[in-house]
């Protein structure tokens, strides 16, 4: 990989090989919004509507906390008895290095380097709280590391697995196949395939589910495309295509309310705006050049979308429907994939282009440390994190 933001990651080269390059021919590349296309591609965003019934939802899912906050399980100090004598850490794939590096996040200092498959992605925490599973992307394999111990165990056999969810309730785990064009549904212990969904799509590599399980929002990364996945029927219910060229769709992530989906977009630099319910046309909400990761304060206020090309975070209010502040990381930077500290101060995010990780301060945006890794660090995860169960990626917790 190159700092440059338009440059194609190793795993876009290696699609390019597999599939017709007039498909991957639109991306482009386009200016950050300034503070008034901020506002303006703010205020194209119809404003989240709360709800006050129940949520029934996907048979064998935990009972959500509050219908009104998805999030409502997330506040801090609020531990599952599972990780509670888990150890504080930061794990950061590598993805040129074929490592994991471990943070201490008390002070800043790299404990350990693990070494892993090829092409580690993300390192997601399992449904059950108990793995932390690193994805080796063209290793073809899983390998679990223990969060009790940090030691890392005997890698599963996992073909192209470039991130990983599961199911709200536990049953399934479902591998995004970027490669494959496939989401791969598994046994979440043993990682044994019980279904695949050949897709309509290239490059699946985010999602997130509705508040009742029932159905999940998938992004497309090199085909500018949505999709909708009906969770038990496992087959795609919705498809639709971003309305503008060269999109490049990333994470995605659901407001606290439950009727929006935000979906990144480092080509259209900014997060899309979606109504999961209707699956509708979304609108732009410009951010930043490269926007990628979303990310939910702990009193389920804010989230941070970190602005890969540029070394910067925006920041949107959920209330106000709208972005309230951006902050810019002070020697520039690649700030992509992580997630924020169990007590809600610090927001982590690797440092994709610059080999290193970003601690920064969720109420000033002040950046607090900035840490040596390894090469092409990725979908950083912290862990532990509030939360009854994990619906995968870097930790989506609910």
């Amino acid at each position: 990989m190159t700092p440059t933001t338009t440059s194609l990651t190793a795993r876009t080269a290696a699609l390019l090989g597999g599939v017709l390059l007039s498909l991957l021919a639109g991306c482009g590349s386009g200016g950050a919004g300034d503070d008034t296309t901020e506002a303006r591609g703010t205020r194209t965003a119809a404003a989240p509507a709360r709800t006050k019934q129940a949520v029934a939802g996907l048979e064998g899912m935990p009972p959500v906390l509050d219908p009104r906050d998805v999030y409502a399980a997330n506040r801090p100090g609020m531990l599952s008895p599972t990780v509670k004598g888990y150890p504080s850490r930061v794990y950061v794939p590598n993805t040129n290095s074929n490592t994991v590096t471990v943070i201490d996040p008390e002070t800043y200092r790299v404990i350990a380097t693990i070494p892993v498959g090829v092409q580690p992605q993300h390192v997601v925490p399992s449904w059950d709280l108990k793995t932390l599973w690193v994805n080796n992307n063209r290793g073809h394999t899983l390998t679990p590391i223990d969060p009790a111990t940090g030691v890392a165990g005997k890698p599963v056999e996992v073909h192209d697995p470039y991130n990983l969810y599961f199911t709200p309730n536990g049953k399934y785990a479902i591998v995004m196949a970027s490669l494959d064009r496939e989401l791969v549904f598994r046994d979440p212990h043993t990682m044994e395939r019980k279904k695949a969904i050949p897709v309509p799509c290239y490059g699946v590599n985010h999602a997130d589910f509705s508040p009742d399980g029932r159905y999940f929002v998938v992004s497309c990364e090199f085909s500018a495309q949505l999709l909708k996945v009906d969770t038990e029927k496992m087959e795609v219910i919705g498809r639709q295509k971003l309305p503008l060229k060269g999109a490049m769709p990333q994470d995605v992530k659901l407001s606290p309310d439950g009727r929006t989906f935000y979906i990144a977009d480092m080509m259209a630099h900014g997060v899309w705006v979606l109504d999961g319910e209707r699956f509708t046309e979304p609108a732009l909400m410009p951010t930043g050049k490269g926007a990628h990761g979303l990310y939910v304060n702990r009193d389920s206020s804010e989230m941070f979308i970190s602005n890969r090309g540029e070394g910067s975070i925006s920041v949107f209010d959920f209330e106000q429907n709208r972005l309230t502040k951006k902050w810019w990381l002070p020697d520039g930077g690649s700030p992509d994939m992580g997630g924020v500290s169990s007590d809600g101060k610090v927001l982590w995010l690797s440092g994709r282009y610059h080999s290193e990780v970003y601690a920064v301060d969720t109420r000033t945006g002040e950046q607090l440390a900035r840490i040596p890794v390894g090469s092409g660090p990725h979908g950083l995860a912290v862990y532990p994190q509030p939360g009854r169960y994990s619906l995968g990626h870097t930790g989506v917790f609910r």
